[in-house]
């Protein structure tokens, strides 16, 4: 790679800072010669989606080696943090309230590698995918990377980690202002087949909630998860993901409604 391609990266994940997919990817993205900016949550925050917490009480961030920052708050809060002054190579504000100086900022802000796919519906309660929402609504290129389950419960980072390294100009190709891109790869132990644009599934949960009284009198609610059995919609991410091809998915950054002439 060029030393013009060299870029500034932010990287945050939902799944926490001891994370091997956040970690092994910053490694290989140093290694490759891009500037990498970690801040992660200081525990799994799987789930949490679009929330914040800065609102509700101070964030601490703490420097656990050069470039390496954990963050008490939500994916979300890392990046706010990471781009509102909380990293000052990073900071994006200017003395004037509605501009940005987005040229300080990192050219990239990627979320994950997550544990697991973040698949169509997925998303609308994933914080992996929040992070890359909110990274580009401040108007710079995000991008989610998700490493889907397989039957073993092992997951094969080398070659994706390979693969995103090669790829990464070809995934940033495909965004556009006010999107991120979602990224789902296969878990088999190669290389996807193919990178194909795909769109965002219907993903059903049948989950259940079951409840139990304590012998105090409390009720308390367990969620019992079930499976999904709805077949994919041909030309889905979840379609592509099974035929081991990379499920790229541009989506918007903020509420649309149907018809909307302003994105076509």
């Amino acid at each position: 790679m060029s030393a013009e391609r060299f870029m500034r990266i932010l990287l945050t994940n939902d799944d926490g800072i001891t994370s091997p997919g956040i970690n092994l990817l910053a490694k290989a993205l140093r290694e490759a010669g891009h500037r990498v900016i970690v801040t992660a949550p200081d525990k799994n925050r799987s789930g949490c989606s679009h929330s914040i917490s800065f609102l509700d009480e101070p964030i601490k961030i703490k420097e656990i080696e050069k470039d390496t920052w954990s963050c008490s708050g939500t994916p979300v809060d890392c990046v706010i943090v990471s781009l509102l002054g909380g990293i000052p190579e990073i900071n994006i504000t200017t003395p004037q309230e509605d501009v940005l100086n987005l040229e300080n900022g990192p050219d990239l802000v990627l979320s994950g590698i997550n544990l697991g796919a973040n698949l169509g519906t997925d998303l609308t309660y994933s914080g992996t995918a929040a992070a890359a929402r909110q990274g580009s609504s401040f108007g710079i290129t995000s991008i989610a990377l998700s490493l889907v389950d397989n039957d073993k419960g092992t997951y094969h980072w080398d070659p994706i980690i390979s693969y995103i390294t090669e790829k990464l100009p070809e995934f940033m190709s495909f965004w556009k202002p006010r999107s991120f891109i979602n990224i789902n790869f296969p878990n088999n132990g190669k290389k996807p087949e193919a990178l194909v644009p795909s769109f965002p599934s219907m993903r059903y949960y049948n989950d259940r909630i079951e409840r139990y009284t304590a012998p105090g009198g409390a009720l308390f609610c367990f969620a019992k998860t079930g499976n999904i059995k709805r077949p994919p919609a041909e030309g889905s991410d979840w379609a592509e993901v099974l035929k081991n091809n990379a499920a790229l998915s541009v989506v918007k950054s903020e509420p649309v409604s149907r018809g909307d002439e302003r994105y076509g």
